[in-house]
C-alpha cells in the first residue's frame, strides 16, 4: 500500500506541474501595422509615427519594455497593462542626423504569445540646402 500511495503522489504532482504551463491564459497582440514608411524627411527635423495594436484575447496585455536599435530614435508606450479588447499606440520619433536611405527597428517585449516584435520605420532623408 505505501508504494501505491507513492505512485499517486508522483503522478498528481507531475500533472499538476505539468498542468499549469498549458493552462495558464497567454495574452496576445494584433497590430495594425509593423512597418511604416515616412518617405522623404528633412534632415535634423524629428518625425513621429504611431504603431496601433489591440488585445484581442482573454488577459491584459503588458509592454514590458520598446527598444529602438539605435539613439537616434525613441518611442513611448503604455506603461499599464492594456485590457482585453482594448487598444493602444506606440509612438517613435526619428530624428536624421545624415541623408541618404534609412531602416530602423524597435524591439517591443510583451506577455503576448508571439514573443517580441520587431517594429520598422524606413523613409529617405533629404539633405538641408
Amino acid at each position: 500500500m505505501p508504494v501505491t500511495f507513492l505512485m499517486l503522489l508522483i503522478t498528481c504532482s507531475v500533472s499538476k506541474i505539468y498542468g499549469q504551463d498549458a493552462a495558464k491564459p497567454s495574452s496576445g497582440i494584433a497590430w495594425t501595422e509593423t512597418t511604416l514608411d515616412f518617405g522623404k524627411i528633412e534632415q535634423g527635423k524629428p518625425v513621429t509615427a504611431e504603431f496601433e495594436f489591440k488585445n484581442p484575447s482573454m488577459v491584459p496585455l503588458i509592454i514590458s519594455s520598446v527598444r529602438p536599435t539605435c539613439g537616434c530614435t525613441i518611442a513611448d508606450y503604455p506603461k499599464e497593462p492594456v485590457q482585453p479588447g482594448k487598444s493602444g499606440k506606440i509612438a517613435v520619433t526619428y530624428n536624421a542626423a545624415s541623408s541618404g536611405f534609412f531602416q530602423k527597428s524597435i524591439v517591443v517585449t510583451t506577455n503576448a504569445t508571439e514573443g517580441n516584435i520587431s517594429l520598422i520605420i524606413k523613409g529617405e532623408v533629404i539633405a538641408k540646402n
